[in-house]
């Protein structure tokens, strides 16, 4: 039934959660993995000039961290012989991004972590999950 699958990384316990169910599924139906990590934009302002971590390496350390999770998600694939594509991307939204990747990649089914957040803490961080389901016209999976 899915033959490409997506599931966005931040390297949380919760998403880890999310990269199993994802690899379950991928496993069931014999598909192709994808999986995204979101690196933010430096954060350019009038005080920049103030910033102690001078903007290339801010980026090399995004870098890292992003490369290191999808690597991650790749070796359990791996490991469990499923084909997997991961990338990095940087994007001021995160939904976005996630979005425009399935997108490309034809998915046809994403899978997402939520905190499960209610009431005005919702309100107030508002959700990249909640604005994927918002926006997206593909299937979405989402695991607490």
């Amino acid at each position: 039934m899915f033959k490409r699958i997506l599931v966005p990384t931040d390297g949380s316990d919760i998403t880890a959660k999310a990269v199993n169910t994802a690899l379950g599924m991928a496993r069931i139906h014999g598909a192709q993995l994808y999986t995204l990590s979101v690196k933010e934009p430096f954060p350019y302002s009038a005080v920049s000039e103030l910033q102690h971590t001078p903007p290339q390496e801010f980026f090399d350390a995004q870098e890292r961290v992003a490369l290191a999770r999808v690597a991650a998600v790749r070796s359990e694939a791996e490991a469990l012989g499923i084909a997997c594509d991961g990338q990095t991307v940087e994007a001021l939204h995160a939904w976005e991004a996630i979005i425009d990747h399935a997108t490309h990649h034809q998915c046809d089914l994403l899978v997402m972590a939520s905190h499960g957040r209610r009431g005005v803490t919702a309100l107030l961080l508002g959700s990249e999950t909640q604005k994927v389901l918002t926006h997206c016209t593909i299937p979405v999976l989402i695991v607490r």
